[in-house]
C-alpha cells in the first residue's frame, strides 16, 4: 500500500520542477494558456472606475432581454473593445448569474471581431433572459446579442 507522501507526488520516476524533456513541454503549454487567458482579460471591464465611466458618459440602447451601455475611449481608439457584465442579484442565484455570464463572455468572444474597437461595453440582464436562455442554445443568446450590439451602432 502506498503512503499518503507517494499518493501526493504522484508516480515515481516524475518531478514536478519540470525538470527533463516531460516537464519542458509541460511549461510550454502552461505558457501558450496564460497567452491566452491575457487575451480574454484585455476584452473585459474589471474595475468599478470603468464601470462609473461606462453608466456616466455613455449611450445606453435596451431591448425586452439586455441593456447596453457604451461609452468610447477617446485616448484609445485603436484598442479593442472590452466588455463589463451586471447581472443584478434578482435575477437568481449565483450558480445562475455566473452561467449566464460565462455564456455572454463566450458570445462576446464570437462576435470581438465584427465589433468596433475603442470603446467600453457594459452588458445590464433584465431579468427576462433568465428565464428564457434556460432552454435555448448559443444561437439564441448571439442573436441577442447582435440584435443589441446592431442598435448600438445605428
Amino acid at each position: 500500500m502506498a503512503s499518503a507522501r507517494e499518493c501526493r507526488r504522484g508516480p515515481a520516476g516524475r518531478s514536478s520542477s519540470g525538470a527533463g524533456p516531460a516537464g519542458a513541454s509541460a511549461s510550454r503549454r502552461k505558457l501558450k494558456l496564460v497567452s491566452n487567458v491575457d487575451v480574454q482579460r484585455r476584452n473585459r471591464l474589471s474595475r468599478s472606475r470603468d464601470f462609473d465611466a461606462v453608466y456616466r458618459h455613455g449611450r445606453s440602447v435596451s431591448t425586452r432581454f439586455l441593456v447596453l451601455y457604451r461609452f468610447d475611449r477617446e485616448e484609445e481608439a485603436s484598442d479593442e473593445a472590452r466588455l463589463g457584465i451586471a447581472i443584478p442579484k434578482k435575477i437568481g442565484s449565483a450558480v445562475t448569474r455566473n452561467r449566464i455570464k460565462r455564456r455572454l463572455r463566450e458570445t462576446w468572444r464570437e462576435l470581438l471581431p465584427e465589433v468596433r474597437g475603442g470603446a467600453d461595453y457594459v452588458l445590464l440582464v433584465r431579468a427576462p433572459l433568465a428565464e428564457a436562455v434556460e432552454g435555448r442554445d448559443a444561437g439564441w443568446l448571439r442573436e441577442r446579442v447582435q440584435e443589441i450590439l446592431g442598435k448600438a451602432s445605428a
